[in-house]
């Protein structure tokens, strides 16, 4: 059996100060802040490191101007420990020293430095790094072996074919001894070196041993806008879809009246139904499967018969209230469904305008809503004429939540 690697004085660096130029520019601010699949693409990768290793401490360099926006990104998103904001430098050289600095105070045995913009790398390629910092080696560098044939170019001509044999795109996260990468950040600060573009090239400056592992094809920096579009396409296609479905059910006794109230339509009939509104048992499941769908009790937490207000009321407004709860919390009903059963009154002749009722109140196309009936065979109180029963299903798309 495998060991797990251990996360165990690993630190988190996540660099998120450059300003994304090549993408365009957006409302949204720089691509790190841009969304995919409804969330800003910083908090993707985030979310992913929080889950890999929840304690870990985490360090997020971001541009003195975005303070706002990282906020609005990780709003809601818990950590064990708040992570660290700093801001970066003119270079990302200098951002990432800024982020070691203030990792000083964890004291972390090891770090993990990432593009806050490249939120596709799995935990098996974060255990991949662990391990190899945990066997010994000082600096770890995901990498994929570079594949298309390559061409020294001049003068708007090919110059060259380049061998590409021993070859390798770098990615992220690059990590590293803390204090060894720590120093080589300093030692190239002092020098007057500011051209590194990766942090591995600093520790391969400063004499020390790079180890390679294998990186992920999924593992892509995004840049331009069309790799924003791309992103979205890829989570529209993986992202399971927030689909819940409520069930309700009431049943009401029948008395001496002129008629009952089902779906909110008055069917003529020598009984009515028994209750503190205007008892419409078919509405009232439906309030309930309605609220089942976003953990929001049931009718009589919010319509308590106890309540004077109610009395008599007509159900639509307890359907109403239970439709915009949905919407409170994200949702779009896609579907009602309800079947009533009673020996009497007939429902057939009824159904379309109790159907166009539950529209109505609901705010959706008649398509979508149902209405069906049946007996209960004259077996207990419903087939001796006692009293009406409704069940009532429900199907609400819900955002997926941040």
């Amino acid at each position: 059996m495998m060991t797990q690697p251990s996360q165990a004085g690993i630190a988190i660096l996540i660099v998120a100060a450059g300003r994304g130029e090549r993408a365009g520019s957006s409302h949204e601010g720089p691509k790190q802040y841009r969304r995919i699949g409804d969330r800003p693409i910083i908090r993707h990768t985030l979310e992913r490191f929080r889950a890999w290793s929840p304690s870990s401490p985490i360090v997020i360099v971001i541009h003195p101007d975005d303070q706002a926006l990282l906020a609005a990104a990780i709003h809601g998103l818990t950590f064990d420990t708040p992570p660290i904001v700093v801001h970066g430098g003119p270079t990302r050289q200098q951002s990432v020293l800024n982020g070691l600095e203030a990792l000083a105070k964890t004291d972390p045995s090891h770090v993990m430095i990432h593009d806050a913009v490249r939120p596709f790398f799995s935990a098996a390629l974060l255990d991949r790094v662990a391990s190899s910092l945990q066997a010994g080696s000082q600096g770890v560098l995901p990498a994929v072996p570079v594949a298309d044939t390559l061409k020294r170019g001049s003068d708007g001509m090919v110059a060259a074919t380049v061998d590409r044999q021993g070859l390798f795109a770098a990615q992220t996260p690059q990590s590293f001894s803390y204090a060894m990468i720590l120093d080589a950040h300093r030692k190239a600060a002092s020098s007057g070196k500011a051209d590194f573009t990766d942090d591995a090239s600093i520790f391969e400056w400063a004499g020390l041993p790079v180890t390679l592992v294998a990186g992920e094809a999924d593992n892509t920096k995004i840049t331009l806008a069309r790799d924003i579009e791309l992103a979205n396409e890829r989570l529209r296609s993986t992202m399971l879809p927030d689909i819940r479905t409520g069930n309700g059910y009431d049943v009401h006794q029948l008395e001496p009246g002129d008629g009952v109230t089902l779906c909110g339509i008055l069917i003529p009939h020598d009984r009515k139904l028994k209750g503190h509104s205007d008892a419409d048992v078919a509405l009232h499941a439906l309030t309930d499967a309605l609220l089942a769908t976003c953990g929001a009790g049931d009718i009589g937490d919010h319509f308590p018969p106890s309540d004077p207000q109610w009395k008599g009321a007509p159900s639509r407004i307890f359907l109403a209230h239970a439709a915009k709860i949905v919407a409170d919390h994200g949702g779009t009903i896609m579907n009602a469904d309800v079947s009533i059963i009673a020996e009497a009154p007939k429902i057939g002749p009824h159904r379309q305008d109790m159907r166009q009722a539950m529209a109505d109140v609901l705010g959706i196309e008649l398509e979508r809503c149902s209405v069906k009936a049946t007996t209960n065979e004259k077996i207990g109180f419903i087939g001796r004429g006692e009293g009406i029963a409704a069940i009532a299903t429900a199907t609400v798309a819900y955002r997926r939540k941040d």
